[in-house]
């Protein structure tokens, strides 16, 4: 008789793992259980079961009982009282006399009404920090609790209660107290931020909606009809999933009207500035007050702060001019947020705006669409980083992918520099051949890019395609009137030098 076979698949390895986890889970709920008064026996032991329902067994095999049983309790103790509409934030050491447990890492905990964006704004936060996530146990709760914030219990399937966000961190260990308040005051201005943008969520959809309308009602904004259309069906864009709405407040010109609207989100806190000490259009400099009052409807911009919520990268600030009785710029209507995922990834030319630049750009190339030369720019376009498409305007453009057509598959290293007409930063789009590119390499150019600008480097995205070239756009953040004449073909060969190989100057010499 033939002996039988059990086939060994993902489902099946894991058996032993999850069994593992539930007998451990088991004994720490007993453990916590028999550590409380007894009438509070069953809620500890729920409490436990909650905490680890959906820890992933590797990380609870790791660990004993006691210590299994003693962080549960940890975070059931923390959140035992709490306001509703308040954030409670712990960072310790837990001591096994003081603590009843012990980690070899420093331990966040939260207690917070349950809302969007809560875990990656606070492991964002801490990695911001220079701290590394080791771990994060979340679990969501509908709680009970009486009219002074204590904790009832755990209402049943059905019941009514409050949803809340329980949450354990494990982080880089931090010894010094100092370093464990700064944490602590860090993630408290975090979850502000979070949870002004999730109250004020629908109040700025609402506004946007409200801008759209009033571009359709007489009398009309003094731009052409195509960008007037254009710009209504980009807000229409913008509001369906593609902008994750941080904040809005309106900006304008002394003299003006009083803003429409109240500010919202991130920026309803009136010390939040995005333009340092800006309070009103007045006091910009004359020359970035110029570039405010160009006639166009819309601005897209690069804020230079970093977002706090959902994600920590630059904001984008997303501009809807205000217009006077005589057809002069009187504000600024001012979004901050962050394009979605959706946005980076969808094709130029379905996205409103930038399909206006595509077809611009694929116009005056001459190029018919279906030709090796037509495809290229068309590819090129579609890859390109979409904060160039979206910030610089189609002539910045045009010249950009010119010269990028004309790389094609030439293996050299190219160089193509927009400037922030605020002065704030200066994009640098590279090209090197790839089999050259490392780790090393970026440094030097990053170096060389920091020096020419008189800037430092603030970010760097790599893109390997099926090109024989790399790219690298550079984000140097520079100073306001500090930014020096920089002669763009002596830096190209700059960068040329140092991309050179041994063999490179081998053959040279």
């Amino acid at each position: 008789m033939a002996d039988s076979i059990e086939l060994v698949t993902p489902q099946t390895a894991k058996r032993p793992a999850e069994a593992k986890k539930t007998e451990l889970v088991a004994k720490a709920a007993a453990l916590a259980g028999a550590s409380v008064d007894a009438a509070d026996r069953p809620l500890a032991e729920r409490i436990v079961g909650e905490f680890y329902r959906h820890v992933p067994a590797a990380d609870v095999a790791e660990r004993s009982p006691r210590d299994l049983a003693g962080a549960a309790l940890s975070l059931w103790r923390f959140a035992a009282r709490r306001r509703p509409g308040q954030a409670k934030i712990r960072v310790y050491n837990p001591e096994k006399a003081a603590d009843g447990w012990t980690s070899a890492h420093t331990i966040v905990e939260i207690a917070n009404d349950d809302m969007a964006f809560l875990v990656d704004s606070v492991t964002g936060a801490i990695n911001a920090d220079g701290r590394v996530v080791n771990l994060v146990i979340h679990p969501i709760l509908k709680v009970a609790r009486g009219a002074d914030g204590r904790l009832g219990g755990l209402p049943e399937d059905g019941a009514e209660g409050l949803r809340e966000s329980w949450m354990q961190i494990e982080v880089t260990r931090e010894a010094d107290p100092s370093g464990l308040a700064q944490l602590a005051r860090n993630l408290d201005a975090v979850l502000v931020d979070v949870r002004a943008v999730v109250e004020d969520w629908q109040p700025m959809r609402r506004v946007l909606h409200a801008l759209r309308a009033e571009l359709a009602t007489p009398p009309a904004p003094p731009v052409p009809p195509e960008e007037l259309a254009e710009v209504q069906e980009f807000l229409r864009w913008l509001d369906d999933d593609n902008l994750t709405f941080l904040g809005f407040r309106e900006y304008v010109f002394d003299g003006a009207a009083e803003p429409a609207q109240p500010p919202l989100g991130i920026l309803r806190d009136p010390n939040y500035s995005i333009f340092a000490g800006l309070r009103d259009l007045s006091s910009l400099p004359a020359d970035v007050q110029d570039f405010v009052r160009r006639p166009a409807l819309v601005v897209i911009s690069k804020s230079n702060r970093r977002a706090t919520v959902h994600r920590t990268a630059h904001m984008d600030a997303i501009g809807l001019r205000r217009f006077g009785a005589a057809g002069e710029v009187v504000g600024i209507r001012l979004f901050l947020g962050l394009f979605t995922s959706n946005a980076y990834n969808r094709n130029p030319s379905a996205i409103p705006l930038l399909r206006e630049k595509v077809r611009y750009i694929v116009e005056r190339s001459g190029l018919s669409p279906s030709s090796h030369d037509g495809r290229a720019l068309l590819h090129i376009l579609d890859t390109l980083p979409r904060d160039e498409l979206f910030q610089a305007d189609r002539d910045q453009l045009f010249d950009m992918v010119s010269g990028i057509l004309d790389l094609q598959e030439r293996q050299r290293i190219a160089l193509f520099v927009r400037r922030d007409p605020l002065e704030r930063f200066v994009s640098c789009l590279v090209y090197v051949p790839r089999e050259r590119y490392d780790t090393q390499l970026r440094q030097r150019f990053a170096a060389i890019l920091e020096s020419a600008f008189a800037g430092q480097l603030s970010d760097f995205y790599t893109h390997l395609g099926d090109s024989v070239l790399a790219r690298v756009q550079f984000v140097i953040r520079t100073r306001r009137g500090a930014v020096p004449a920089v002669d763009t073909a002596l830096v190209e060969r700059q960068l040329a030098e140092a991309g050179r190989s041994w063999s490179d100057r081998l053959e040279a010499a």
